[in-house]
């Protein structure tokens, strides 16, 4: 028993020392991951391991391994104060997104900073992307107050100061290095705020008044003169129309005047007789139809339709007698 509790010590710690040998000779690469074995703390193109698994790799220090997210990683600027070209001040808040493409390009310009991975996004962050991300913001500068904020959807020229930015950052034309020399592929800009500090606040709503009433007063000449140009026009319509029933209306009359005169001709010959045809017609047009006749109890003969004259005193109605003098009946 003693010898075997001897034995058992020394095994238990070679087993110790295999597993951590194992442990510091193998590396496992995911699929959103790539790796950049160095030997030596120097890499080259034979360094870079795409593929996902298991890997092995010679113990530290001979070989290390660092492993960067080949996943989209976004970064925000701070608040920036930028004058636009009228002279006004906006503060702008903008992002970037972005990978590593060339993990040997990034790990040989970042690996100053440390030893993680997470030290070396941090640098590339912090002094590379945000500092370009800021001077590319100047572009704002070249664009007035009424180019960022319109009323008019789809007339804001931010899409297109966003495009300029990337372009800028793309090629590195802002002062800097291209970021494809840092292994860094920007995927997109965005700038996602614009506050105005109060006094450009004031000074956007007082220009936005004066716009508002010179926009109503020109509307308001427009409408005026296009009311005249309107008055105009229907005197006119009405003018020509007036004219043209004017004239219609006196050739009709003097056709009517014409057809009649050798009736009016005849008529003269026997004024009293064209009178007593005219009557004649009157009367026979007018009976043609259902009428009536109104007349007044005062009228000759209309006498016995007054129901006054047909009752006596008593209310009774009266009885004709024949008083015949000197005759007896």
């Amino acid at each position: 028993m003693l010898k075997l509790k001897r034995l058992t010590i020394p095994v238990f710690g070679f087993l110790f020392f295999i597993v951590i040998v194992l442990f510091s000779a193998s590396f496992t690469v995911r699929f959103t991951e790539t790796a950049v074995k160095t030997r030596f703390g120097s890499a080259n193109e034979n360094s870079i391991i795409t593929e996902p698994g298991f890997k092995w790799k010679w113990p530290y220090p001979f070989e290390s391994v660092t492993k960067y997210d080949k996943r989209i990683r976004i970064v925000q600027t701070r608040s920036e104060t930028v004058q636009t070209a009228d002279d006004f001040q906006i503060i702008i808040e903008s992002y970037l997104s972005y990978r590593v493409e060339d993990p040997l390009l990034f790990f040989r310009s970042f690996s100053n900073a440390g030893e993680r991975a997470f030290d070396h996004f941090r640098k590339a962050e912090d002094d590379v992307l945000l500092d370009l991300l800021r001077s590319a913001l100047g572009e704002t500068s070249k664009y007035k107050m009424s180019d960022l904020f319109t009323s008019e959807s789809g007339s804001s020229v931010i899409p297109e100061i966003e495009k300029q930015v990337l372009d800028l950052l793309v090629s590195g034309s802002n002062g800097g290095k291209p970021l494809a020399d840092y292994g860094i592929l920007i995927t997109s800009v965005g700038i996602h705020r614009i506050v105005l500090p109060e006094e450009t606040t004031g000074a956007v709503i007082n220009r936005m008044g004066a716009n508002r009433d010179r926009l109503a007063e020109r509307y308001e000449s427009e409408g005026r003169s296009q009311a005249r140009a309107i008055e105009a026009e229907a005197k006119s319509n009405a003018d020509r129309i007036r004219a043209f029933a004017q004239r219609r209306a006196d050739e009709i009359m003097a056709k009517g005047e014409a057809e009649a005169a050798p009736y009016l001709a005849q008529q003269n010959i026997n004024p009293e007789l064209a009178v007593f045809i005219q009557n004649i017609k009157l009367m026979r047009e007018s009976m043609a139809k259902k009428f009536t006749l109104i007349f007044s109890t005062s009228d000759y003969g209309m006498q016995l339709f007054d129901p006054d004259v047909l009752k006596d005193s008593e209310g009774k109605l009266p009885v004709p007698t024949n008083t015949n003098d000197g005759v007896e009946g």
